[in-house]
């Protein structure tokens, strides 16, 4: 799982098994070690129905409508956006790369833009 803030934009980026283990558990997080201090980022299901964010503690925690998970799993839809008070969200499926890169890629969707003529 990926996040890039910028602002007040927030945006979560998940390969294929991130989804899937979303799908299974509800919940799915990650831990950036600082030395003295953690930053958490993480996403709940939820049963409301409206994607939101909130920071508490050292933890960043993007709340996701359980309902939409089967959608997002099971179609080619990218992702999923929402505004919570002046901060932007986005959560979208982690594509392949058009550049070359050193990051394994193995897991990722594969980039619908790679098939379309240049």
């Amino acid at each position: 799982m990926k996040i890039r803030i910028k602002g007040n934009f927030i945006r979560y980026r998940l390969t294929r098994p991130e989804v899937e283990g979303l799908s299974a558990n509800c919940t799915l997080s990650e831990t950036v070690d600082f030395g003295n201090r953690k930053l958490i980022y993480s996403i709940t299901c939820t049963g409301g129905d409206a994607l939101s964010a909130t920071f508490i503690g050292d933890e960043i925690n993007l709340r996701f409508p359980e309902a939409w998970l089967t959608e997002w799993q099971s179609t080619d839809k990218v992702g999923y956006k929402a505004t919570s008070g002046a901060l932007s969200i986005l959560l979208e499926k982690d594509f392949t790369c058009l550049d070359n890169v050193e990051e394994d890629q193995r897991d990722h969707y594969p980039n619908p833009l790679l098939n379309q003529p240049k």
